[in-house]
């Protein structure tokens, strides 16, 4: 087994390799992996299967045993996704501008590869592929660090890629998954300054802040979702049923799941019988304030921890508030800066809220869930960033590139 040291100089080999590919040489590549991950299903689903029974031993969340599970419809999706990079517009060489300066220099910036990516992650097998696609598209090496949890799955898909790499002569180390899943190797990868130029971490609050506090490799920090749903005093209040339902319970354990209700008091006698009466449905326990306690038995009393919890499971908070701008405030102060919506009527509200929510995606009228990738276009992505610098939300393949200043002249010296 190779050393992470040989793992850096196999990735910084493959990205000078990567660096000179044509957008026909790499979608040719990408098109055959598309097609081998469908072809391999079998073995992936077989590979998969045994991590989800690991998984169920351990007495794992349904959300995550859900997030860790594959099925040929997964398998396709994926595959589908890759496909999806293929026909997006390469951003590798473009020249963004060319300005002349007056001793007769013309200057402009061209889109590079970031070179080396490190991406740490749990649960979900479906990141390796994606990771992969938009990686290569762009002209980078990708370390995968997956976790334990997802190993058997992790391997069957590179295994899968590094054939088709290898098919089209491409150097295998354009994609590489850690075997050893300890916190070692983890917090080495994170210090492999010499070969990662970036490292990107997806996973929970846990994994997220360790890559944040350990790492010296600069880190594009995704986070987790706290996403809120405001439901005005001028809502739609069959809307916003419809979109909290959907919003909260379509899928119980992704980052652009609701995780808390805020709603104005002006409605909140109508709507909470509502919304209440829906979510049980779906099994799904309300924690609310002292005033929506009163509105329905229904609800058992929320902390102040559970208005900052992403809760990941059939749990949801509910805060009522006297006016939107208490709405922005209570949001802004517990989210954690990923998706937020407001159900709403009313246009000023409607600007308000875009305007003043600290949020990645801001939504009105529509589910938090749309805040993907694949939803905004971008085929795959890399992960949702909540951060402010190089990148923010959903991030496709301008996120992993950056810039290099190119200069033309003809003899100009600096008196």
């Amino acid at each position: 087994m190779k050393t992470l040291e040989e793992i850096g100089q196999s990735a910084k080999k493959a990205a000078v390799y990567l660096n000179k590919m044509t957008t026909n040489e790499k979608n040719r590549v990408l098109l055959l992996v598309a097609e081998e991950l469908e072809k391999q299903a079998a073995t992936i689903l077989e590979e998969n299967q045994k991590d989800v029974e690991k998984a169920k031993e351990n007495q794992m969340s349904l959300a995550l045993i859900d997030r860790l599970s594959l099925d040929e419809g997964k398998i396709k999706g994926i595959s589908e996704g890759i496909r999806q990079v293929v026909a997006l517009e390469d951003p590798i060489g473009e020249v963004l501008s060319i300005k002349v300066r007056p001793n007769g220099l013309r200057i402009g910036q061209k889109r590079v590869p970031l070179g080396v990516i490190g991406i740490i992650f749990e649960s979900r097998p479906n990141v390796t592929a994606d990771a992969f696609s938009l990686c290569f598209k762009t002209g980078n090496a990708v370390i995968l660090r997956g976790g334990s949890d997802a190993i058997y799955s992790n391997l069957a898909i590179t295994n899968v890629i590094r054939a088709a790499l290898k098919k089209e002569n491409v150097p295998e180390g354009a994609v590489t998954l850690l075997e050893d899943t300890s916190r070692e190797t983890a917090t080495k990868l994170m210090k492999l300054n010499e070969y990662v130029d970036v490292l990107i971490p997806r996973g929970g609050k846990g994994l997220i802040q360790s890559v944040v506090n350990n790492a010296t490799v600069p880190v594009i920090e995704t986070g987790t979702g706290n996403c809120h749903v405001y439901v005005d005093s001028y809502a739609d209040l069959a809307m916003a049923t419809k979109v909290i339902v959907n919003a909260k319970t379509q899928r119980l354990g992704t980052c652009n799941t609701c995780e808390s209700l805020v709603v104005h008091k002006q409605v909140a006698k109508e709507f909470i019988p509502m919304i209440t009466e829906a979510l049980t449905q779906k099994n799904v326990e309300i924690r609310g304030d002292e005033y929506a306690r009163s509105i329905d038995q229904r609800i058992v009393p929320a902390t102040e921890e559970d208005y900052k919890t992403e809760y990941l499971d059939a749990i949801i908070s509910l805060k009522t508030v006297d006016s939107i701008e208490e709405a922005i405030a209570h949001i802004n102060e517990n989210n954690t800066k990923h998706s937020e919506a407001i159900i709403t009527s009313n246009y000023e509200n409607s600007e308000k809220f875009l305007n003043e929510i600290d949020a990645a995606a801001v939504y009105v009228n529509a589910s938090t869930r749309f805040t993907d990738g694949f939803e905004f276009g971008f085929g795959a992505e890399i992960g949702i960033s909540t951060q402010k610098l190089h990148a923010r939300g959903p991030m496709g393949l301008l996120a992993l590139t950056t810039t290099k200043y190119i200069i033309y002249g003809d003899g100009q010296i600096r008196n």
